[in-house]
């Protein structure tokens, strides 16, 4: 008997036959550019490097492609120098339907290299920097992803403190008071490593020297939530299945197209690190609605409850992406992805893995019940969608607005489910608790708290110089705020966990301009002109400029992102 799809509730099975609703809210695709369009595209900015300062060495690679909003294409490309990559340097391109370009982004880490002439001929082989770092990182462990080494020039860079600020104290320090200087550049491989120590993930980006193997810097790639159909959080909710024979199957074709498993897919990990096999039943009603009892089947009602979690998360991210945003899937091309479930045993932790698109859940251990709440499923699709886009350097405060970008799409994520998972707009008021990972917590303490960090007792609630020296999740904190306040506003008084100390223009309690208004902003800024190394001052300009693009130079909302902004020290405040 062939594939057949069908319409299911965890709890009550859907007459066979109802379709499921497509959104007419969509953006209009442009379909990828022929080799001929990227052949234009090139030469039209290569024909431009005079302008820049550069010489026929510099050069272009086309990273990404994604569709944009009416008829419009994004085109991420890197900045190369004789053919290598130069790390974090790159321009994000908008282009209409003729190949005209609309736009340019341009974050350059390439200006030191002009007027040079640097010898890109390696000492050391890509072996050799690969079996350096494992030996480093996990001698002994299983690779999970093939290993590699890209050959790039990596940026010596420094921290400088812009005219006018040189006198002031660190305390004093404004986010737009220091810029990167690049001072040179050293050849070096970025190894990239995804292994399974222990049954732990092993996950490590190194910059690795190309002349003499050492370690130039290294950071965790683990992107995780946790850092250190009777569903358990939603209730009996409707799932998409598929039908095989008399078997089904956690797997929806009707969201998502190729990817691993030809749709969106629930798999078992079975206490281990792999992704296991995609769950059957042999009726389509799943789980029991409790959460998972230690040492139980993984494949009972009991070890589905975590699957039906997943595949609720996951069917409510892509919707919501979908339907308010136009954007398809994680990286915009509507390539499927899947879950993984019961990963590792009282794993207290759920994680991204870019390699597949597919992201793997624990149960739990002594801090979380099973990790497979609505918001920390759409955190780590966040990553998704930031891996295929701005691709946020894991480290530093781009680390941070990485990590933040998933708890923004989080909330994003869960008000729009809690809302009933329909419709083209955010809900106003919001419907989500503005507080990441509340559910699976076992004390009821969220790990992230959005409108006031530090009540974790790690995160600040703004930045500062040392914002970049924190683990990518407490650095974080300060862009949350942010985004909160963009959405809901602030609070005068001085005792509220609302207020600013930095917001000193009228009113002192800035407005917000709602969650559907913030987010679109923020997706614009992620996914058309945040690049790799964009840090929180230049993430206040380029989200300056997706609201000025959006709702205009002088409109409510893009006031509003300046405040926003100057409420957690990024720029000066202003008046509404």
């Amino acid at each position: 008997m062939g594939l057949r799809k069908t319409l299911i509730a965890a709890a009550v099975l859907v007459l066979a036959g109802q379709a499921a609703a497509s959104s007419d809210h969509v953006m209009a695709e442009k379909a990828v550019f022929s080799p001929q369009e990227n052949a234009r595209l090139l030469s039209t900015l290569n024909g431009e490097r005079s302008k820049h300062g550069l010489d026929a060495d510099h050069g272009y690679a086309i990273i990404q492609q994604h569709p944009g909003v009416k008829g419009t294409a994004i085109t991420r490309l890197n900045h190369t120098y004789k053919g290598v990559r130069i790390f974090e340097s790159e321009s994000v391109v908008v282009t209409d339907d003729g190949g005209n370009i609309v736009s340019e982004t341009i974050d350059e880490r390439r200006n030191a290299v002009a007027g040079k002439r640097l010898d890109v001929t390696p000492v050391l082989s890509s072996k050799e920097a690969i079996a350096g770092v494992v030996r480093t990182v996990a001698p002994a462990g299983e690779h999970l992803v093939k290993p590699t080494a890209e050959l790039i020039l990596f940026p010596l860079v420094k921290s400088a403190r812009v005219a006018g600020a040189e006198s002031k104290a660190e305390e004093d320090l404004n986010a737009v008071d220091l810029e990167d200087v690049v001072e040179g550049y050293q050849l070096a491989y970025l190894v990239q490593t995804r292994m399974d120590k222990a049954d732990k993930p092993a996950f490590y980006n190194t910059i690795v020297s190309a002349s003499d193997g050492a370690v130039l810097k290294q950071w965790d790639m683990m992107q995780s939530v946790a850092g250190t159909g009777k569903s358990l959080y939603s209730g009996t909710v409707p799932l998409e299945t598929t039908l095989s024979g008399s078997t089904y199957k956690l797997l929806d074709t009707t969201r998502g197209t190729g990817g691993t498993y030809g749709g969106m897919a629930i798999t078992n990990s079975n206490h281990t690190a792999n992704a296991g096999s995609i769950y059957t039943n042999s009726t389509n009603i799943w789980g029991d609605g409790a959460a998972y009892i230690p040492g139980g089947s993984t494949t009972n009602a009991n070890g589905q409850t975590a699957a039906v979690d997943a595949m609720w998360g996951l069917k409510n991210t892509y919707d919501m992406l979908k339907n308010v945003m136009g954007w398809l899937s994680l990286n915009g091309n509507n390539t499927a992805t899947s879950i993984a479930v019961h990963t590792n045993t009282n794993y207290d932790n759920a994680y991204y893995m870019d390699s597949c698109k597919c992201m793997f859940i624990g149960d739990g251990g002594s801090m979380f019940k099973p990790l497979a709440s609505v918001d920390v499923i759409a955190h780590e699709m966040g990553h998704g969608v930031t891996a295929a886009t701005s691709n946020l350097t894991y480290s530093g405060e781009s680390g941070g607005l990485n990590e933040s970008a998933s708890d923004i799409n989080g909330e994003a994520t869960e008000a729009y489910a809690r809302a009933g998972g329909t419709g083209n707009v955010l809900p106003w008021p919001s419907a989500n608790d503005w507080a990441t990972g509340k559910e699976i917590a076992k004390n009821g303490q969220p790990l992230r708290w959005l409108w006031k960090p530090s009540k974790d007792g790690k995160s600040p609630d703004a930045w500062s110089s040392t914002l970049k020296n924190l683990n990518v999740h407490y650095s974080s904190g300060p862009n949350n705020r942010m985004f909160y306040f963009l959405a809901k506003g602030s609070n005068s008084s001085s005792s509220s966990e609302y207020y600013s100390k930095y917001l000193t223009k009228a009113p002192l309690a800035m407005t917000g301009i709602g969650l559907d208004k913030a987010y679109r902003i923020w997706f614009k800024a992620l996914t058309t002109k945040f690049t790799a190394s964009t840090n929180y001052a230049n993430a206040r300009l380029k989200v300056l400029q997706a609201a000025q693009e959006l709702y205009g130079t002088n409109s409510a909302e893009a006031k509003a992102v300046q405040r926003a902004y100057a409420a957690i020290n990024v720029g000066a405040d202003i008046a509404e």
